[in-house]
């Protein structure tokens, strides 16, 4: 009796002090979270920078996602994927993050539905018209959704757009990029509705650069995020250190010593350069009434600058066999009408990014009109990075180039274009050397330091930046009397829409912002698609094994081991 009373109480100890033990663990646990991400492509981490912004937040935080209901599996994954990210911030951001699922449609009539569309609309949120198949035999039905977010901070609010429509990509491969980029998304909404002073940026005038309709759209993009002006180097003694960053847009007239050296030396005291350069003159406009135009030099006399930065852009234009938009041209006339086909256009390549670089990476395809081929120049102190290139079937044509619609009658060969990965976008980084040392009058320098009260460097101090991109038509955006202007990147004789939106303001983040969250956009995972074809033939085979095989195998073991246990008694 007595032995069986302290048999007793050792295990009401012992139960006390385990249930003590998982007590003080859950205590400390909640204390001190860890977490191991045991995948190779670290894709349930958050990059440094995020961690950071979040570890740093003092205000709270509150984030409504529009991705809720019944969806096909795509849609499905997007949303556990959004809710992963979203419990990874608040793993960093405690209480301030607050976040939650909702569907807006839900519970409303067409009425009420018709003013949630215009409420959402006027806050950049737009739906989108889903095919959802009922059943193998029933097709399709539509259903609308908003594969979208809204990030809250103090009464001010961001839109996050989740899916992106990308050229090269399957529905599949959209829903999966889609993924990787929810992390950057919503770091960069929460930081940009935290930052209590935009980042001034400098738009470069004065040398009769295509500022006006054709640049509205990505100028009004840029205003959201920076604060513009517009700087007219002829009217100034330089570009003040209050800019970040300098936008130089397709200059056409050349550039004199004198503005020049003030890009020059706002480059030496740190400003960071986006240059988006067109080499060569040309006219498309005249194509219609003739069948041939010539391309001149621009003669922009920034080739001694750019070559002592880096790189250098030729006087020539890339022609691409594989990548490349179409025009509409008439081959021929049907009665009395003309009749109009799309034909590729190799003077008009897209680049598909292959660079890994934050700023490219995961990102879709970029259009170009009339790109310029470019070299990096040796130089051990300015690293370079190629961002874009042209196709694997492309060549150059040198200056000066006579443009005919009459080689599209003539269906090139692949034989013909010979060059691959030719340059279009480069980032060069580094300690840049004036280009104007020891070439300076020293009278000159005493007035310039005295008089206007400059400070003249030979050389940057610190580790600077640069992008040059060697087309002036990569920020522009068409439009029409009907429609006004359009989006930048959007192509209106297919339709289509290309990253030359999102390829400016990564490149215009990268240069402004001394800390980038552009680090998220580097996440990549490979995708292991399923093969549509054998599911559908070998379905019940699959759901035998899966299924019915596991049951199979419990039965049998079963079965076994009753048998083998009854003979054992048996014998007994």
């Amino acid at each position: 009796m007595k032995e069986n009373k302290s048999i007793k109480q050792k295990m009401i100890t012992r139960f006390a002090l385990l249930a003590i033990i998982l007590v003080m663990l859950n205590i400390v646990s909640s204390k001190f979270h860890k977490q191991f991400d045991l995948t190779s492509e670290k894709r349930f981490s958050l990059s440094t920078p995020t961690k950071d912004l979040l570890t740093t937040l003092n205000e709270d935080v509150v984030i409504e996602v529009y991705l809720k209901g019944s969806f096909p599996a795509g849609f499905q994954r997007l949303q556990e994927s959004t809710r992963e990210v979203l419990q990874q911030f608040k793993v960093y951001g405690g209480n301030r993050i607050r976040f939650e699922f909702i569907n807006p449609l839900e519970g409303k009539n067409e009425k009420e539905k018709e003013t949630v569309f215009g409420v959402l609309a006027n806050k950049g949120i737009n739906p989108v018209n889903l095919q959802v198949q009922q059943d193998e035999d029933e097709g399709y039905s539509q259903k609308i959704i908003y594969p979208s977010a809204l990030v809250s901070i103090n009464g001010k609010e961001e839109p996050v757009n989740l899916l992106e429509s990308h050229l090269s990509m399957s529905p599949d491969e959209k829903l999966h990029h889609a993924s990787l980029m929810l992390e950057y998304k919503f770091a960069s909404a929460i930081k940009k509705l935290r930052q209590p002073d935009k980042k001034k940026v400098a738009i470069v005038a004065g040398n009769m650069e295509l500022l006006g309709m054709n640049t509205i759209d990505i100028l009004y993009s840029l205003e959201k995020i920076y604060d513009l002006d517009t700087i007219d180097l002829s009217h100034t003694i330089g570009i003040p250190n209050i800019y970040t960053t300098a936008f130089i847009i397709s200059p056409t007239t050349t550039f004199d010593e004198q503005n020049k050296f003030k890009l020059d030396q706002f480059v030496m005291h740190g400003g960071r350069i986006l240059w988006c350069i067109e080499q060569l003159k040309y006219d498309m406009d005249s194509l219609k009434n003739s069948s041939a135009t010539m391309a001149m030099d621009y003669n922009l006399n920034l080739e001694d600058m750019l070559f002592n930065y880096g790189v250098r852009i030729n006087p020539d234009f890339i022609e691409d066999y594989q990548q490349a938009n179409p025009i509409p041209v008439t081959v021929g006339m049907i009665g009395n009408q003309p009749d109009i086909k799309l034909l590729p256009w190799s003077y008009y390549p897209y680049s598909i990014p292959t660079s890994k670089h934050p700023i490219v990476n995961n990102m879709d395809a970029v259009m170009f009109m009339m790109a310029s081929s470019m070299d990096t120049i040796a130089n051990p102190e300015v690293k370079k990075t190629i961002l874009l290139t042209s196709s694997n079937r492309s060549r150059r044509v040198p200056a000066p180039v006579r443009i005919s619609l009459s080689n599209l009658k003539f269906k090139p060969t692949p034989e013909m274009f010979r060059e691959a990965n030719i340059p279009m976008a480069v980032l060069l980084e580094g300690k840049f050397k004036s280009l104007f040392a020891n070439r300076i009058d020293p009278h000159f320098i005493k007035i310039y330091e005295d008089s206007l009260n400059q400070d003249y460097k030979t050389a940057c101090e610190k580790e600077n930046k640069m992008i040059v991109v060697s087309d002036g038509n990569v920020p522009m955006n068409d439009f029409s009397q009907a429609r006004g202007p359009m989006e930048s990147g959007y192509y209106k004789f297919t339709e289509q829409m290309f990253a030359n939106k999102n390829f400016i303001l990564n490149c215009m983040e990268y240069l402004t912002e001394d800390v980038n969250l552009l680090e998220a956009r580097s996440k990549s995972e490979k995708l292991r698609l399923l093969d549509m074809a054998r599911i559908k033939n070998e379905k019940l085979k699959w759901q035998i094994v899966n299924i019915g095989l596991p049951i199979a195998l419990v039965l049998i073991f079963a079965n076994a081991y009753f048998f083998f246990r009854k003979r054992k008694y048996e014998k007994k």
